[in-house]
């Protein structure tokens, strides 16, 4: 009897000795740049703006929100282990969704959440098991990033003989990516898992590529970005969602320049513009109230021009005036959204989106 629980002692440790086979996930596909070279393979900016971007935009820039790695594997369990660029954590935000990752599966036809996985809050490395006890099937996964913080190493473990690939199925789809502009908010504050962030809803809803480039608190239409923009291949439609952060003497001096950017390089491509979320502080302090508002004006007015002057490719969607988002409760801090608000968000673009796309 000693022996041969000895020997099935034995039998396990051997098994998990050879249980994890490590695959560089730089080998896989990668989706959600605007362009293929940037200064890391996980970040969003390309190294040419390091000196030209503003400081705080060429960092936020390092961070890996929207980006998604697409793979394939039957293995029984998974397991990832990612180095975290910073030791970015937030009071406001989960670490699953700042520096954490978040796993999909292609189901039915459409993609369904799986599980989180959550970093380590004082170590830039973290390795964690996220799926176990799976039929040993083929399925295609979607692996989204850290939102507000960069991933400098990636890897994706899975047992051995049960290989990790790319994925076959072409979802969503690379090609005509809808390019989006914006702040936090598009960044992805404060949702509490990647795949959470709006951007990627909507993705995940039209089964198409975003490409998000968000900065938190920095949107104030750089011109460098909108040239960025513009350098995509064949984009599909371009959003811009830059009111919380812009001044009224920004929306006026650069909105115009900005847009003219996409539209010279892409006559024929859709601009949707977003307006404003109504963050619910605004209900009592009547100053930011009031210059929220003018904000808004702003960025309306600039729209409502663009039409005047013969723009026909262009549409305005307004998530903050719909019915959803009367009551007040999508947002962690009075502007930032919970998933409740992202959810809420990306239903009221979606139609918006929709119709330009159609066109």
């Amino acid at each position: 009897m000693k022996k041969t629980l000895l020997l099935l002692v034995l039998l396990c440790c051997a098994l998990s000795s050879r249980a994890q086979v490590w695959t560089d996930a730089a080998s896989l596909p990668l989706f959600g740049k605007a362009v293929e070279e940037t200064a890391s393979r996980y970040s969003r900016l390309p190294a040419a703006l390091a000196d030209v971007c503003r400081p705080p935009v060429w960092r936020l820039g390092q961070n890996s929100a929207g980006l998604y790695v697409r793979f394939r594997t039957d293995s029984p369990t998974l397991w990832v282990r990612w180095e975290s660029a910073t030791s970015h954590v937030m009071n406001h935000m989960s670490p699953t969704g700042s520096r954490g990752l978040d796993l999909y599966v292609l189901s039915d036809g459409g993609w369904r959440f799986l599980t989180a996985a959550r970093p380590e809050l004082k170590k830039a490395v973290s390795e964690r098991k996220i799926m176990s006890g799976m039929e040993p099937q083929m399925r295609e996964y979607m692996l989204y990033l850290s939102l507000y913080d960069g991933v400098s190493a990636l890897e994706i473990g899975s047992e051995e003989g049960h290989p990790v690939e790319p994925g076959q199925v072409p979802s969503p789809r690379s090609g005509r990516p809808v390019v989006m502009y914006g702040t936090s908010i598009t960044q992805g504050g404060c949702v509490s898992r990647p795949g959470m962030l709006y951007t990627s809803i909507l993705s995940r809803e039209l089964d198409r590529e975003f490409v998000n480039l968000g900065f938190s608190g920095n949107a104030l239409f750089d011109l460098e970005i909108a040239r960025l923009m513009a350098s995509v291949p064949d984009p599909g439609c371009f959003v811009i969602a830059a009111v919380e952060n812009a001044k009224v003497a920004q929306i006026e001096e650069r909105g115009e320049a900005f847009f003219r950017i996409l539209r010279d390089a892409h006559p024929d491509v859709p601009v949707v513009f977003v307006q404003a979320v109504r963050y619910s502080y605004l209900l009592c302090d009547r100053k930011a109230a009031e210059e929220m508002g003018q904000r808004m004006a702003a960025y309306k007015k600039l729209y409502d021009s663009l039409r005047k002057s013969g723009e026909k490719r262009v549409y305005f969607a307004d998530p903050g005036a719909t019915a959803s988002f009367a009551d007040a409760e999508s947002s962690v801090d009075g502007c930032h959204l919970t998933d409740l608000g992202a959810m809420r968000f990306a239903g009221a673009v979606l139609p918006v989106l929709k119709r330009a796309l159609r066109r």
